[in-house]
């Protein structure tokens, strides 16, 4: 099929000129001419002609010039420059080359030859054309998966940040290659006032290692608001990662469940680096990875085992991902471990620990090249118990309440089975309990604790006065429930509300020996004392508090007035 092409051509020879124009024109073109360079680019400007024949020496402006400036309006286009020279020294043709010619043809002419090199020059027209076209698609289709992946990323945001990550003793610092971050950073504060914190690492990068965020966030925030337990969250986060992602793919995490009012911290980690457990005075334990990812055993197989360790005011969390000692500098050098303890090691004010690793960071490679996170939580305050939200599907307005409640759970239930998080959803349906929802929750874990722990497994906890003994206490604790084979527990439930208000009992009672309540709560114990706080923290919080004389007993009362 025949294009015909607009040619101008820029010939000082007035003969040349009309030979060529009665060429190009029989080949059926349409002919532009110029005497000389000046002419020449004052013509393209205002024709834009597809191709131009250009003589190499001309007046007041020769080819060269003019071929360079007619380049620069083309911008993007290709629009061909083919010389029409009788220079024929090697450096003289390269110099119609380097001044932006495609090509040359020697005087004098050959209608054939030129008749070919026009066609070759309108053939690579069309292919740089169609090279644009594509770039343009492309560079339209790129914006419009980027407009969606932002839309995607506001909607993953909303449910990813929604527990507590703004909360002042939380610092972190996320670099992510993408738009999507294959790193995840979820906290969040239960209903008995412990705080958790979730760092996880999804393989691959962008989108790809995102698409399991959203069912993990929502899974994570979900549970902990029930007032799961940790192993418990673990399980099932666990489940659903196994169950929604490729073979290839899982998410290697780590977490932490603080609980400042019992002074103690359980983590988990499964294949991220080493986090830390800093001490005021600069001392450290490492918070190793002892279990494979979220994601890669199957449920019947996963048993979340968490490591204990005494929590005090002043601590310090840090967590970071593999992006941290990973990152590389422009010479291809890992930042390492080695680089990470140095950092710690030269730290004099654990206040200032954070800043220190992104500052070593930044001066190693500069500029972040993997997905990155950073993560510090600060213990130098207590944590405030949080207040569940009023809205929980129950009518708001207060109606009379008159029902009574109870469970026996015995011991392959005591093993597997946690039955807190159904009791805090049955006790949240009473809507004067809802603003107290944290204490009652609280107190519901506390009695649960001690009936289990010093009840049926016959813990003594004065081990927990040091370090040394809080770790063989929690290891033993963990040994005789896994061979817990007799004993139960008790639970009675009793709420009464009338026109004067109203009062929720608790009452609990375990299979074990009993112990004397007036003497542990009369104790006396240091500011590093590891034991003892569950009971005071019961009588603290709730509004009546009484026992058994032979100790296997304990009640709780939480009152309410009808105007409160």
């Amino acid at each position: 099929m025949f294009d015909q092409l607009t040619i101008l051509i820029a010939e000082d020879n007035p003969v040349d000129r009309m030979l060529l124009s009665t060429i190009i024109a029989r080949q059926g073109h349409q002919v532009l001419t110029a005497s000389d360079g000046l002419e020449a680019v004052a013509l393209y400007e205002r024709e834009r002609p597809q191709l131009v024949l250009m003589d190499a020496l001309m007046p007041l402006m020769d080819g060269f010039d003019a071929a360079r400036r007619i380049k620069r309006l083309a911008g993007d286009e290709l629009v061909p420059i083919i010389f029409l020279t009788s220079l024929s020294e090697n450096q003289a043709l390269v110099r119609c080359l380097d001044a932006g010619g495609d090509d040359f043809i020697v005087k004098p002419y050959n209608p054939v030859i030129l008749e070919a090199k026009i066609k070759a020059m309108h053939r690579l027209r069309r292919l740089q054309a169609t090279v644009l076209e594509q770039r343009d698609l492309i560079a339209r289709r790129n914006q419009q998966l980027l407009d969606e992946q932002r839309a995607a990323k506001a909607i993953f945001d909303k449910v990813a940040h929604a527990g507590c990550l703004g909360a002042p003793n939380i610092r972190f610092r996320q670099s992510p290659r993408a738009l999507f971050n294959g790193d995840l950073l979820l906290a969040v504060q239960a209903p008995a006032g412990q705080m958790f914190v979730l760092l996880g690492d999804f393989t691959g990068h962008g989108l790809p290692a995102a698409i399991g965020a959203m069912p993990l966030a929502e899974t994570f925030y979900g549970m902990t608001a029930k007032g799961y337990a940790a192993k418990d969250i673990l399980r099932e986060l666990n489940a659903k990662l196994k169950q929604i992602l490729p073979v290839e793919m899982f998410c290697c995490a780590t977490l932490l469940d603080i609980n400042m009012a019992q002074g103690v911290l359980n983590v988990w980690n499964g294949g991220l680096p080493d986090g830390y457990l800093i001490r005021p005075d600069g001392r450290r334990v490492a918070l190793v990875s002892r279990h494979l990812p979220l994601g890669v055993l199957s449920p019947g197989a996963f048993e979340p085992r968490f490591e204990s360790h005494p929590l005090a005011l002043g601590d310090r969390l840090l967590l970071l991902s593999d992006g941290v000692v990973e990152s590389r500098n422009a010479n291809d050098e890992l930042f390492g471990e080695q680089r990470l303890l140095a950092t710690l090691d030269a730290n004099r004010d654990p206040a200032r620990l954070f800043d220190e690793i992104e500052q070593a960071l930044l001066a190693f490679h500069g500029q972040l090249q993997d997905d990155l996170s950073l993560v510090e939580v600060d213990l130098t305050e207590k944590l405030v118990p949080m207040q569940l939200p009023l809205s929980l599907g129950a009518p708001n307005e207060s109606r009379p309440m008159d029902w009574s409640a109870q469970f026996e759970l015995r011991a392959a239930s005591l093993r597997t089975g946690n039955p807190l998080p159904l009791l805090l959803q049955v006790l949240l349906q009473v809507q004067q309990l809802r603003p107290r929802a944290g204490a009652v929750y609280t107190v519901l874990v506390e009695l649960f604790s001690n009936a289990l722990e010093h009840g049926v497994l016959g813990l003594d906890s004065n081990l927990k006065r040091d370090a040394e003994g809080f770790a063989q206490y929690y290891e033993l604790r963990r040994q005789r429930l896994a061979e817990l084979t007799t004993g139960h527990i008790h639970l009675e439930l009793e709420i009464r509300s009338g026109d004067e208000g109203g009062y929720l009992r608790i009452g609990i009672q375990d299979s074990g020996p009993g112990f004397d309540v007036a003497h542990v709560l009369g104790e006396r114990h240091g500011v590093d004392s590891l034991c003892g706080r569950g009971l005071r923290l019961i009588r603290q919080l709730s509004d009546g508090f009484d026992w058994q004389a032979d100790g296997r007993g304990l009640s709780v009362e939480f009152r309410w007035s009808a105007h409160a």
